[in-house]
């Protein structure tokens, strides 16, 4: 059985409880990983006396550099969303028109979850599982293609493979501008 982003809006949009619940996860994921994500950079800057300044360092450029970058990309290719597309009012609140590929939401969690490898791997595999959530939250909402998560998403682990753990932990590059 096939269904339509429209029939899918419409259904969502047709049930007031259902809509509620997906705007609070929607606003409660993104706001707990940004509280998870400071915790991090505070724990680190805490560790500057023990282990020096890398830990913090490579949690800042690395996610910084990284969001920069999907920022620029999908602001020049400024894909269309699927209620452009498919003319509907998505059940989550979203108004901006283009820039839908990839989700920054989402290529933003999974890169807050990788970082998390760093200290936590139980803590990178929570913010994953809340990453995947809020993949599906963004997909019914109507306000991204699953192209659009699944992108976001791999582009953070191939981002966090190459430079977490081949220039970081492989070669022991430190990743310092000096």
């Amino acid at each position: 059985m096939k269904i339509s982003y429209l029939e899918l809006s419409n259904s969502i949009k047709n049930n007031n409880g259902l809509v509620l619940v997906l705007k609070t996860l929607d606003k409660a994921i993104t706001y707990i990983t940004v509280l998870f994500y400071l915790g991090l950079l505070v724990y680190a800057g805490f560790q500057i006396p023990v282990s020096g300044a890398t830990l913090l360092y490579r949690s800042i450029v690395i996610p910084g550099i990284s969001f920069a970058f999907v920022s620029y990309y999908r602001k020049r290719t400024s894909s269309p969303r699927p209620y452009e597309v498919y003319g509907f009012q998505p059940a989550l609140d979203k108004d901006t028109v283009g820039k839908s590929f990839p989700s920054r939401h989402v290529f933003s969690i999974f890169m807050v979850g990788i970082t998390f490898f760093q200290v936590s791997i139980p803590l990178g595999v929570f913010i994953l599982v809340l990453g995947v959530a809020l993949a599906i939250i963004r997909v019914v909402g109507g306000v991204h293609f699953i192209k659009d998560v699944v992108a976001g998403a791999l582009i953070a682990i191939i981002i966090g493979v190459i430079c977490f753990w081949v220039f970081c932990g492989i070669f022991g590059l430190l990743m310092l501008p000096f």
